[in-house]
């Protein structure tokens, strides 16, 4: 080759090279299956996230990260080059937006060890969520608070695959939790400091739990509400109506957790244990003036409730169905998965004497006359108890509860999506499937509206537009879950 023409060939590979280096791959793409600019889903049943009941045959253009239209396939302008999907026999609905979920995995509990740790699962979890459709959650509660605004300011980045995420800040608690990782608060003057402290860092609301002092709760919702920041609660030292007076903004888990029912209680102790749950599975009426009085208090207060059926079932003998669990093995470590099925099986040698199916009939039921009498009830997964309920497939499974509890599909989609974006105050650009929204969509394989299992089955999450395979984040999570 002649001096010349090395020396253009030589010039070439150099900026062949340099026009890679200056263009860094983009870290989700491994995740994305559909990248286009604009796209059209066509041809599909939607559920739009507010209730209302599912409409057939319909298309969505999506461009620019929002959905630009949506309406009746027939009536609808596909613009040129756009991205063209066929989804006959597919439905769509919103996004998740996850109100009780964590980014840490709980190992079952035992005598060999002295104390309940919690491990992080810092990647795991994110992309579990986003594969099962959950593409907005809040933390509602932190073990390692730096760690998890580290993941939600790498998702923003585009750096890691996952929802986007309202960070808690570390569980406001107190003296005598079990929970060695929680902040046990000594006092009012020790909360409003502990919420400042974690409002600055950068979280965006809070969760109280069981052993927090009242004059703490109380003098922690002020100081949150000072920042223009919410606060939730799983609560036994308070009850339910004396966290309402207070002013808290959410109660989680439901009637099961309020220790207004638990025999013999001492206003501002936390008395561990379930005789409560077991009192409200075998004495509490739902239709009693007790309840209803609850209830009335909370819609009053305008308190909001989020379900977590599906913790609550792993509890019940021979619940989840194993198909449910098989689900979820390929993901969990070999360990983890062990332990799992040896807690189940030892929690279906007592079925007889448990009172947990009823207990959870009870929840249902509190729901259902929640919702009736216009409480703003959400959902999460609460991926805790021993480990069999993990992140995203609780999500699912908790669809499928809410409509065993009595709801139809359509209103159990809109608890698990709108009424969450509510709460957060994003109603305006997340929850519901309307021209101008942000293009969080769920497209999932099967009529929703006739079986709600089929939020099982999800083909793409769109989450700004971008159409995630989330096949590939669940293979990117194998064997990985679980304590290490």
């Amino acid at each position: 080759m002649r001096a010349p023409l090395k020396a253009a060939a030589l010039c070439l590979f150099m900026a062949i090279s340099l026009c890679s280096a200056q263009e860094p791959k983009n870290p989700l793409a491994p995740y994305i299956a559909i990248p286009d600019a604009v796209v059209a889903l066509t041809h599909v049943e939607v559920m739009d996230g507010t209730g209302a009941p599912a409409r057939a045959d319909q298309t969505l253009v999506l461009s620019g990260g929002k959905i630009q239209s949506i309406g009746p396939a027939d009536s609808v302008r596909i613009p040129a080059g756009a991205r063209i999907l066929d989804l006959t026999g597919r439905t769509v609905f919103p996004g998740l937006v996850g109100m009780h979920e964590h980014l840490f995995y709980t190992e079952t509990d035992t005598p060999l060890l002295n104390e309940y740790l919690v491990g992080q699962a810092q990647q795991t979890a994110p992309r579990l969520y986003l594969a099962a459709g959950v593409t907005s959650g809040r933390t509602t509660g932190s073990m390692e608070p730096y760690a998890d605004l580290s993941i939600r300011r790498a998702i923003a980045a585009g750096l890691e695959p996952g929802p986007d995420l309202d960070i808690t800040g570390p569980y406001l608690d107190g003296p005598g939790t079990i929970l060695p990782q929680n902040v046990q608060l000594r006092d009012a003057a020790d909360a409003r400091e502990t919420v400042n402290y974690w409002a600055d860092q950068g979280v965006t609301s809070f969760k109280a739990y069981m052993w927090i002092k009242p004059e703490a709760l109380k003098a922690a919702i002020d100081a949150a509400h000072a920042r223009g920041l919410k606060i939730t609660g799983h609560l036994c030292s308070v009850s339910f109506p004396e966290a309402a007076a207070m002013g808290i903004d959410n109660l989680e888990h439901g009637i099961l957790v309020d220790s207004e029912f638990k025999p013999g209680r001492k206003p501002g102790v936390c008395s561990p244990g379930n005789a409560g749950i077991a009192n409200i599975a075998e004495h509490v009426d739902i239709n009693g003036p007790q309840v209803q009085s609850l209830i009335h208090t909370l819609v009053e207060h305008h308190v909001a409730v989020t379900s977590t059926l599906a913790v609550f079932e792993s509890i019940a003998p021979n619940r989840p169905p194993m198909r449910f669990l098989v689900r979820e093995q390929e993901s969990m470590m070999p360990q983890a998965w062990a332990s799992v099925l040896e807690t189940r099986a030892a929690i279906a040698e007592h079925a007889a004497q448990s009172y947990w199916p009823a207990a959870l009939k009870k929840e249902m039921a509190f729901e259902r006359a929640f919702v009736a009498a216009g409480g703003l009830l959400m959902a999460g997964c609460d991926p805790t108890g021993y480990g069999a309920i993990l992140p995203g497939y609780g999500d699912q499974r908790g669809l499928e509860l809410l409509v065993e509890a009595g709801f139809t599909p359509a209103q159990a989609i809109q608890i698990a999506t709108s009424n969450g974006a509510r709460y957060l105050g994003r109603e305006k650009e997340i929850g519901t499937l309307a021209a101008g929204k942000q293009a969080d969509i769920v497209v999932v394989r099967g009529d929703v509206a006739k079986d709600i299992t089929a939020v099982e089955y999800v083909e793409y999450v769109f989450k700004k537009g971008v159409g995630y395979d989330p096949e590939k984040l669940i293979d990117s999570t194998r064997g990985m879950v679980g304590i290490r």
